[in-house]
């Protein structure tokens, strides 16, 4: 059977020709999100349904210093892109030969289909691949050669009439419960034409073509929109998925919102939880990939409602971005912004925004030394890396030497990039850093896509030593989100890193229980000798999950952390639950999405742990939406519901360290009613690469405690060396710990209760 071939073929001549024309434009790396390098399996990559990829063709020549003109600049291109398509389609169908240009006309119908779908109207997009599927079948009369494209259509047809029915029920009537897998009765369509067409087109491909596992997937999320899954799904074409997330019972945690106002729709982008104003609330900010739309900041305001200042901000003209993350990187103690764009896409500045103290921010990117016109950027990380007390900077870009910016402490940064020898050029999806062979300089691991990983040790002098071969850690090629952390509490950094497989096959596949055709994510065990253990095996994470934003937080209050991955790729077709897993005592991680309730269909992109309502648990954010521009959809944040266990919150304030106290390690030391010893370990970050928590740690202590008392808390300060150690100190509380200080400040946030 030929592969999709008239599509597929068609679009790669326009590609070419196009680029011909447009040498060394921007936007022609926009496929690079689908490669398949040697060596990351034999898996299918999932079907493009965005338009992303004939809009692209039609970028111009941007200033990627001048946000506003990006936004512009995009606007064209989607708008010569329709008048291109729409003008030779016009003039083909005047042709008085156009019963011989069929197969043109299919094209161009496709192509505009494509575009409408860039656009969100699944409607008129709907209606342009039913006319190219009509023209096709008339085209079939002097190309039989085409004939088995008809049911590559049919599964584009019902990837639009499935993404119908989301907007009309999940975006449009939007609550709580809608797109959550699995789903509940509420979340049922109301609306059911959207997808029943996608039902009819779906079992029309599978009639010729049984095997294609995607369409499998999704004819199977559309019986249970309609509320007749499993009893209507044909038994030929039923994927079960009972039985694969129910391993541990927990109480859902719901997603409020709305209820708090922050249910904004829009794009991807990243997302922070943190207290930008020192009023000992986390508040919350998201950018957009859309270029198009600002970063938006929201003010916690401690009695279950948040206010929007993106305006009064400052931020309303801070436009796209793809990921952002809190620093202090002036030590003056109010927590600022870095906002990265132009990952997968083409070059476009990054912002530095400076927090003023009244919930102000300025750009100061210019005077910092961080503008840079020249690179594509998904990720960053801050680190004191040569223990001067103050943050250094990693720039991660795609195909672009990577940066490494020195705090000179006026205001100011140096590139040191070439002299520490951290000056690659690869495709950095993820970075993080960490002190994994604990010598107390943070060392840093560079994430890559569709090439190996990279570990670069701290010597301690300035420079870094590449190590990932050698540390046995240069896996997954197709990487994308990743963290160190302790994870099995034994006071060794351990390291996650997420794969990023763009393919819906592969999660048919596992709920099949088939074996995966792609890479895993990787779960590494720090030996404590230089070198990790691949536990992704024993762990139960052998798995393939397509992972954009993820991170990490500790869910029951039981001190052990678990984490969660948001899922996606940017067709419409790539449609999969995100996922939950709980760790269960530092020996594994289960599945516990469906009963969470976090199993949210759309997809999630920067995701951050922190508790929100200061109730002594941490909730989620995720920053739910696509990358193309009708790919929107409501932000969700899960609130933890679950009985409290005992836990305590430390704020950390750097004196001699840099102030945001980033790398400084904790030791909690705990005895049990029962006399049993055990310890939690904690090193202060913001997580994940694409997600960024809070700083101030809340560490779980698990139940039955002795005393209700937390024997001893042992704090390990970077740049002085300086260790404090208090204890007996009762659980339950927020406390301030500031470094050298002889005692800690018991604090008193207010709460949502």
């Amino acid at each position: 059977m030929k592969v999709r071939n008239l599509y597929i073929i068609l679009l790669i001549i326009a590609d070419l020709a196009l680029a011909m024309a447009q040498s060394g434009q921007p936007g022609q790396q926009d496929k690079s999100w689908n490669r398949r390098p040697r060596g990351a399996g034999n898996y299918q990559i999932v079907l493009e349904v965005s338009g992303r990829n004939e809009v692209s063709r039609y970028h111009e020549e941007i200033d990627p210093l001048d946000l506003a003109a990006i936004c512009a600049g995009k606007e064209r291109a989607m708008n010569r892109a329709f008048l291109s398509a729409e003008g030779y389609l016009s003039t083909i169908e005047k042709s008085v030969d156009v019963h011989r240009r069929q197969i043109e006309i299919a094209r161009l119908r496709m192509e505009l289909g494509q575009l409408w779908s860039y656009r969100g109207d699944m409607t008129k997009a709907a209606e342009n691949f039913e006319t190219a599927r009509e023209a096709l079948v008339r085209g079939l009369l002097d190309h039989p050669e085409y004939s088995d494209d008809l049911i590559y259509l049919d599964e584009i047809l019902g990837i639009t009439y499935l993404r119908k029915g989301e907007l009309d029920n999940c975006v449009h009537k939007h609550h709580a419960e809608t797109c959550i897998f699995p789903l509940t009765k509420a979340a049922q369509h109301t609306v059911t034409t959207g997808s029943s067409a996608a039902v009819r087109h779906f079992i029309r491909h599978l009639k010729r073509n049984p095997e294609n596992l995607e369409v499998r997937w999704l004819l199977n999320l559309a019986y249970m929109t309609l509320g007749s899954y499993p009893r209507n799904v044909p038994r030929d074409y039923l994927i079960p998925t009972n039985g694969r997330t129910n391993a541990e019972k927990l109480p859902r945690f719901p997603d409020a919102s709305s209820d708090l106002g922050i249910d904004i729709v829009n794009a991807a982008g990243g997302a922070i939880l943190d207290d930008f104003d020192n009023d000992g609330l986390n508040d919350l900010v998201f950018s957009s990939v859309d270029a198009c739309d600002s970063i938006r900041y929201f003010k916690n305001n401690g009695n279950r409602t948040f206010t929007d200042l993106t305006e009064e901000s400052g931020l309303s003209g801070q436009l796209g971005g793809i990921n952002c993350v809190q620093t202090d990187y002036n030590n003056d103690g109010r927590l600022d912004i870095f906002v990265m764009r132009g990952g997968w896409e083409f070059p476009m500045r990054n912002s530095l925004l400076r927090n003023n103290g009244d919930n102000t921010f300025t750009d100061v990117t210019k005077e910092s030394g961080l503008l840079s016109p020249s690179h594509r950027t998904h990720s960053v990380a801050w680190a004191d890396f040569d223990l001067d007390g103050w943050l250094d900077l990693f720039v991660g870009h795609e195909e672009t030497p990577s940066q490494l910016f020195r705090n000179r402490h006026d205001g100011t940064f140096e590139d040191v990039s070439d002299k520490a020898g951290v000056n690659r050029s690869t495709f950095v999806k993820g970075v993080t850093w960490g002190d994994y062979d604990q010598d107390g300089y943070p060392d840093l691991y560079v994430s890559n896509f569709a090439e190996k990983n990279l570990l670069y040790r701290n010597r301690g002098d300035g420079t870094f030593e590449e190590v990932a071969e050698k540390s046995m850690v240069s896996m997954p090629l197709m990487s994308f989100p990743t963290w160190f952390f302790d994870y099995d509490n034994d006071g060794r950094l351990d390291l996650f890193v997420a794969s990023f497989v763009p393919s819906v096959t592969e999660i048919a596949r596992w709920f099949l229980k088939m074996a995966p055709q792609a890479e895993t994510m990787k779960l590494y065990r720090n030996n404590g000798h230089g070198e990790f253990v691949d536990v992704t095996a024993d762990a139960g994470l052998d798995r393939v999950v397509p992972t954009m934003g993820a991170n990490f937080g500790d869910l029951d209050n039981d001190g052990f952390l678990d984490f969660y991955l948001g899922t996606g790729a940017p067709s419409y077709a790539a449609l999969m639950p995100n996922f939950m897993f709980r760790n269960i005592e530092g020996r594994k991680f289960v599945d516990v999405t469906g009963e969470t309730g976090t199993g949210h269909l759309q997809k999630g992109h920067g995701v951050a742990f922190g508790d929100v309502d200061n109730d002594g648990d941490q909730d989620l954010f995720a920053n739910i939406g696509g990358f193309v521009t009708g790919d929107k959809y409501n932000k969700a944040l899960f609130l933890n519901p679950l009985p409290k266990g005992n836990w305590i919150s430390i704020k950390l304030t750097g004196v001699r360290s840099n102030r945001a106290s980033i790398g400084t390690l904790i030791k909690l030391s705990l005895s049990s009613v029962d006399g049993k010893q055990s310890h939690r370990y904690r090193e202060v970050s913001s997580g994940g690469s694409f997600g960024a928590s809070t700083l101030t740690r809340h560490i779980g202590l698990g139940k039955n405690l002795k005393d209700n008392k937390i024997d001893e808390i042992e704090i390990t300060w970077p740049a002085s060396k300086t260790r404090q150690i208090f204890r007996d100190v009762p659980v339950n509380q927020f406390i301030e710990i500031v470094e050298m200080s002889k005692e800690y400040k018991v604090l008193h946030p207010r709460s949502f209760r």
